[in-house]
């Protein structure tokens, strides 16, 4: 009689595995389909990485300006407009850099995981990341253009932030984590408008640098080793 109670419980916790199995097997798809799980921390690292080297640029850039101001020799409208344009494609090219080496990470983890790279979950992520980025981008380029510089970096981060909230509907929720702090950084630096290139140091650099390692540890280690 132990014997066919034991037999039982086995079968029983069997068949209770099995169907913790299949509701793990059940989410996980659910979760592909509805949310890109692709983005890779490598991304991450990649962005804040060229970030960093961006604001050592812009801040070589802007000593030079400013060595030259104090002498007397760049105080002319056409000099100040030289330096926007050095800055603004500067970060168009950091940019450029850093969308690049996300789109190969990215691309590279979802090719390993063999999962699909641009459906219909990525083409609403985007959309979501986008529409703040390109409202906040014509916000910069209004400010740029009426020379008011102060809350350049700020309005950056602070968009930014909120084109990751926006899009964290439909990728990893850790993003949302990264959106909430950007914001933040954005909102603080507002009181420290001499130090904005720091703050976007900070915050398209060392956050993007935290959060891809975190990322990767978290859902990429095991997979690499």
């Amino acid at each position: 009689m132990s014997e066919q109670n034991q037999h039982g419980h086995s079968t029983t916790s069997s068949r209770g595995a099995e169907t913790l199995q299949e509701i793990s097997d059940i989410k996980r798809i659910m979760e592909r389909s509805s949310r890109f799980i692709s983005l890779s921390g490598l991304s991450g690292i990649a962005a804040g990485v060229c970030a960093l080297v961006g604001a050592y640029v812009a801040n070589n850039i802007l000593k030079d300006y400013y060595v030259e101001l104090n002498r007397g020799a760049a105080s002319t409208y056409e000099d100040f407009t030289v330096l926007k344009i050095k800055l603004v494609i500067l970060a168009i090219v950091i940019l450029l850099a850093a969308l690049i080496l996300a789109f190969v990470f990215t691309w590279r983890r979802a090719r390993q995981n063999h999962l699909p790279f641009w459906d219909l979950t990525a083409r609403k992520l985007l959309w979501n990341v986008l529409l703040p980025l390109i409202a906040g981008g014509l916000f910069v380029l209004a400010m740029l253009q009426y020379d008011e510089w102060h809350f350049v970096a700020p309005a950056c981060l602070v968009f930014y932030g909120l084109a990751l909230v926006n899009g964290s509907k439909y990728t990893l929720s850790d993003v949302r984590y990264l959106g909430y702090s950007e914001i933040i950084l954005g909102l603080i630096s507002t009181q420290f408008i001499h130090a904005g290139l720091y703050f976007w140091a900070i915050g398209f650099g060392v956050l993007h640098i935290i959060y891809g390692t975190i990322m990767w540890w978290k859902y990429e280690r095991v997979n690499s080793q």
